[in-house]
């Protein structure tokens, strides 16, 4: 797909303004309220220019719990100018209820071209010239996309157990996901008669007229959800930490009026201190897989976690997941993911009043589908050669490699921009993502 992809990423952080100044607090350490702000521009050739504005608030109170924030309110407007776009209020706060940590989002996601290569990773067959529109075999460049909006509400509740660094999770999660294909005519507008995209089927058009995918699941559905687990957390910085552990294990369990199922997610994170404040080593195994009932197709990607800041996960592949490896690449009904990655906080620094670190971060990602999606291939018709699909039992691990660059203020406001390769050319050329907070 001829893609033309600018991004400018500038930060203007506005601070002090609720600010206390208190003679007993100590040297460098934030009272009150401090605030960043991220403004993001960049142009999609087929989704048009992307404009908006992320900002998150943290109330330190009187600076004694610092660098741990009272409150976090987290605000993102975002949007193509052709309709996809990011709106999201979200809170996180310990202190809200006594000894009970309380989040909750508010979100619309709109998405009019979201990735979609079908299942069980490299048993689906990834070919980059049906959307290379200079290729004998250019189909689409939205070939491999489909629409999906969704409006989600969710909060989330941890508390003590009375076991040191042991804590109990409770949650409820409410989506109504519209799923269709991309909508062509609206992308087409104000385009010139060789940029416009051709009114054919996409990969999700093809399952769907091949009974891949169902009927009850093609257009979505509403969905109410619960989930429930334990998290053992010995972290000494959540932001960014030096040492310490967080595992978790989490059981979400979805309703329906055509699907109920539940999802088994279990995730182990540690980290290691090198040298002391400047260079540790982190990483993150984890596995999520359906164990009761049938999820539909759109769910699959779904990453469930006790806690996760960031608007979507989807997954494996993408800035949350598998970096560089192209988004929902791998997806299956079970699916196993690793990330390994040095963090070396290279500078420190005040600037405006504020704590300052930049820190690099090589990593190495991988993924793999543990458990495949069945797919019925009985109503593929026979002039379909299936090779440019499908190629079983092709599924293996799928390496990335990359680094990153991350500028923090107070230790909690933090502007991340990373860049992943993958190995195997089926998984895409390059990821570019920039955004906030540390992977984990």
């Amino acid at each position: 797909m001829k893609k033309i992809l600018l991004v400018f990423v500038c930060a203007i952080f506005f601070t002090g303004a609720f600010a206390q100044n208190q003679d007993s607090v100590p040297k460098n350490v934030k009272t009150g309220w401090n605030f960043g702000l991220l403004p993001v521009v960049s142009y999609n050739s087929d989704l048009g220019f992307q404009y908006g504005v992320l900002t998150n608030f943290y109330n330190y109170g009187d600076g004694s719990t610092f660098p741990k924030y009272k409150h976090s309110i987290y605000a993102e407007v975002s949007r193509y100018t052709k309709g996809s776009g990011i709106y999201r209020l979200f809170y996180d706060s310990e202190f809200l209820i006594p000894k009970i940590r309380l989040t909750a989002d508010l979100s619309y996601l709109p998405d009019q071209a979201l990735d979609f290569f079908g299942f069980n990773g490299y048993d689906a067959v990834y070919n980059p010239d049906f959307k290379n529109d200079t290729s004998a075999d250019y189909r689409t460049r939205m070939y491999y996309k489909h629409q999906r909006n969704i409006l989600r509400f969710k909060i989330d509740f941890q508390g003590g157990t009375g076991v040191k660094n042991l804590n109990w999770v409770l949650g409820y999660n409410f989506m109504d996901i519209e799923i269709g294909s991309v909508p062509i005519d609206k992308l087409n507008e104000g385009k010139d008669s060789a940029e416009m995209l051709p009114a054919v089927n996409s990969l999700y058009d093809d399952y769907l007229d091949w009974g891949i995918i169902s009927p009850r699941e093609a257009t979505g559905g509403i969905h109410n959800s619960v989930k429930a687990g334990l998290v053992y957390d010995s972290r000494d910085n959540e932001p960014c930490p030096m040492k310490g552990i967080w595992s978790e294990v989490v059981l979400f369990n979805s309703f329906s009026k055509d699907f109920t199922f539940g999802k088994f997610a279990a995730t182990h994170r540690q980290y290691f201190t090198i040298i002391p404040e400047d260079l540790s080593f982190a990483y993150r195994v984890g596995y999520q897989g359906i164990v009761y009932g049938e999820a539909p197709f759109y769910l699959l990607p779904y990453m469930i976690y006790s806690y996760m800041p960031s608007s979507t996960v989807d997954g494996l592949g993408g800035s949350k997941s598998v970096r560089g490896m192209i988004r929902n690449r791998t997806v299956g009904t079970g699916m196993a993911f690793a990330n390994f990655e040095f963090r070396y906080k290279f500078a420190r620094f005040r600037f405006i009043g504020q704590n300052w670190y930049a820190a690099l971060n090589p990593f190495l990602d991988g993924g793999i589908v543990v458990q495949k999606v069945h797919i019925n291939k009985t109503g593929i018709p026979n002039t379909v050669d299936q090779s440019q699909y499908f190629s079983d039992d092709a599924e293996t691990f799928h390496w990335t490699y990359g680094c990153g660059l991350h500028l923090s203020m107070n230790e909690n406001f933090v502007i991340a921009a990373d860049i992943g390769l993958p190995v195997n050319k089926a998984d895409g050329k390059m990821g570019v993502y920039i955004g906030m907070n540390w992977l984990f």
